[in-house]
């Protein structure tokens, strides 16, 4: 945990006052307690977790569940309006922007989340939805609702995100 805590901050300027660093560092915690067996001494961690990742949805605007997986190196360039779906899973040094949402597409599948490659940029306002699997090094345009898979190293802009 603490290197993964360590590149996140590298990541982020090296600097403890960015709002995605904090993110990722409330997240990393949440997976970091989940590892103890004992539920005695969870529990009080978990009621300490509870509370950060309520002050980050709600400060920062960046809804992280710890269940999500990720990646190192992961930047939230901007805050506010980052939702990302529990069952999402996010590559290593991927770039998520501000008003970007991942997450599932249908009320009648709520575990479909997508899954980003490694390198992918999201831009900002950039919604993707559904069991969608975005290639390593792609671009997702901002506004870009992408319903469908992108190939590795492409780019997509448009509703719907059509390659350019």
């Amino acid at each position: 945990m603490i290197n993964q805590i360590k590149s996140d901050w590298i990541a982020h300027g090296r600097t403890l006052y960015r709002a995605g660093f904090r993110a990722l560092f409330v997240y990393r915690f949440g997976n970091w307690r989940m590892t103890i067996k004992s539920k005695l001494i969870r529990a009080p961690l978990s009621l300490i977790y509870r509370f950060m990742e309520q002050r980050v949805r709600f400060k920062y605007g960046i809804e992280l569940p710890y269940t999500a997986k990720l990646g190192e190196r992961v930047v939230f360039e901007h805050q506010h309006g980052i939702v990302i779906h529990g069952n999402c899973v996010i590559g290593d040094d991927c770039i998520i922007r501000q008003g970007v949402t991942l997450g599932n597409r249908y009320l009648d599948k709520p575990f479909d989340a997508p899954v980003l490659g490694v390198g992918v940029s999201v831009g900002a306002g950039a919604k993707i939805l559904g069991f969608v699997n975005i290639g390593d090094h792609a671009t997702i345009g901002a506004n870009a609702v992408v319903l469908n898979d992108v190939p590795a190293g492409k780019t997509v802009v448009g509703i719907p995100a059509k390659l350019v």
